[in-house]
């Protein structure tokens, strides 16, 4: 006769291991509501954000994680040429970390000597007589504060914005959709013949006389040769002032326009920032027929997927400005990595441009004649 035995388990937990725990989910909950404290009471300048995690996580390309994974299974390296393979680690976090490049001197001087940053863009396309001492960059003010109050204008009765070229048949048409939209994330960047007193390119700002005329004639100029056209005049310094943001911030706060203006009209389809240029004359202005015309130059943000696609749109542009008007375009430039925006809001479409119009001492006369010139390509 077999005897049927049960075990019964138990499992005994000491009271310390309780109280251990309880202490443990308590020291949790402080540290995430401290951190979540701190985190809120920064500025916001230093704030994280999810455009900031964005911003950070774009260093990381495709091609640095295929490399990744092509370190540890061969299968991967295989498919690699020997450009496209991955530098040694150390090298890759030192690039990472302190954004200097062993292979690049500019990266580490960069910094270091003021102005040599302007040098850190790469000319994709270059225009007639352009070259790494003449190529586009925008001034800042002082301090990246944002200059309060305006100097006083002159000359601004010479202004005059008219239709477009009349002249000049309707050969394409929208059927009245609005598939351009202009806007002006350095909405006050201003010309120095039209500020009284003003020689210094730093100080070319205004909140009337400004970069957004130049995109207002680029409307009328498109709508003359049956191109719908819409045109943003918000002023962005305004917002930053307003919500306490520098001046480095304007792309946030101009990324909200274009976002708003793609819900709001589903006909939209290209997107282009206007800016002014920071160079001075003899590197923005050309003659052409014994006309005097503003220079154009195309900038094209690498830190974002739509790069090759919107690269490719600027350098269509470019060409066809070139066709008609030989010399007009300085060329297209791409700007990226450290020190610069990369972006400039061209990774929320495929067909979106930053366009320089001039520089601090071109006149809306010549400005004008380049945006109808625009319009033709």
């Amino acid at each position: 006769m077999k005897n049927n035995k049960h075990y019964n388990s138990v499992t005994f937990i000491h009271g310390s291991q309780i109280i251990k725990g309880i202490l443990l989910v308590i020291v949790l909950m402080l540290f995430l509501f401290s951190l979540s404290g701190l985190l809120t009471s920064i500025k916001s300048d230093y704030r994280p954000s999810s455009q900031s995690v964005n911003e950070a996580a774009s260093v990381f390309t495709g091609r640095m994680l295929f490399s990744l994974l092509a370190l540890e299974n061969q299968y991967f390296a295989a498919s690699l040429t020997e450009e496209e393979k991955l530098d040694s680690i150390p090298k890759q976090l030192l690039k990472l970390s302190a954004q200097i490049s062993l292979d690049d001197p500019r990266s580490l001087l960069g910094k270091e000597l003021p102005g040599f940053s302007i040098f850190d863009s790469q000319i994709l396309v270059a225009g007639e007589g352009t070259d790494y001492t003449n190529m586009p960059y925008e001034s800042s003010p002082p301090n990246d504060e944002i200059p309060i109050g305006d100097t006083a204008t002159q000359n601004i009765d010479d202004i005059q914005v008219d239709e477009g070229k009349s002249e000049v048949p309707n050969k394409v048409t929208t059927n009245g959709k609005k598939v351009v939209f202009i806007y002006h994330t350095h909405n006050r960047e201003s010309f120095l013949p039209y500020l009284k007193g003003v020689t210094d390119p730093n100080k070319a700002s205004n909140s009337e006389v400004n970069i957004t005329k130049v995109g207002e004639k680029l409307q009328k100029s498109l709508e003359s040769i049956g191109i719908g056209a819409e045109v943003d005049t918000t002023d962005i310094m305004e917002r930053l002032v307003n919500k306490k943001l520098k001046y480095s911030k304007s792309y946030q706060e101009s990324r909200s326009v274009v976002q708003e203006a793609m819900t709001t009209n589903k006909d939209a389809a290209y997107f282009i920032d206007i800016h002014r240029d920071s160079r001075r004359k003899k590197d923005t202005t050309i003659t052409i027929d014994g006309k005097a015309y503003a220079k154009v130059a195309f900038i094209v943000g690498s830190n974002n997927g739509n790069f090759e696609k919107n690269y490719a749109l600027a350098e269509k542009i470019h060409n066809e400005i070139q066709k008609q008007y030989p010399g007009l375009s300085r060329g297209v430039f791409k700007q990226g990595g450290a020190g610069y925006n990369g972006k400039y809001n061209q990774d929320l479409t495929e067909k979106a441009m930053l366009v320089e119009a001039g520089g601090v001492d071109n006149t809306f006369e010549e400005l004008y004649r380049t945006m109808d010139a625009f319009a033709e390509a």
